[in-house]
């Protein structure tokens, strides 16, 4: 296992950001921080470091136990990284969600071409 690594690869193998580009440009626009202050990509991440990144809406707080080898699945990812990030920036990302325009009971099968129509037409009605 390795002792360290740069920051944007980090963030990429414990699955925080979908691509390491992604962990890149979050580093570079300032949304990584380490001890309250910006990063850049290249920096290393060192053990025991507690990482604040903005992922997807949600400012999420990590500790690190680890640097894993290469990107890991997701049930290997609390060997190598603990979650600080608390609840309510969880709540508060599910309430900023828009809630679905349509609902379809579960059980009744698939919708028809017919009902998708209505939908539509209601959609834009209110629109």
């Amino acid at each position: 296992m390795a002792t360290a690594t740069r920051i944007d690869k980090w963030l990429w193998a414990v699955r925080l950001f979908k691509t390491r580009s992604l962990a890149a440009s979050a580093c570079r626009d300032g949304q990584v921080l380490i001890g309250g202050e910006r990063i850049k990509p290249a920096r290393e991440v060192r053990l025991g470091e507690i990482i604040s990144a903005k992922t997807g809406g949600v400012q999420r707080t990590v500790k690190v136990l680890g640097v894993p080898p290469s990107r890991i699945g997701a049930k290997l990812v609390p060997e190598f990284m603990e979650d600080l990030t608390p609840e309510s920036e969880f709540q508060k990302a599910r309430d900023a969600a828009p809630p679905p325009k349509f609902s379809w009971s579960k059980g009744t099968g698939r919708p028809t071409k017919k009902s998708r129509r209505l939908w539509e037409q209601f959609g834009s009605e209110n629109s």
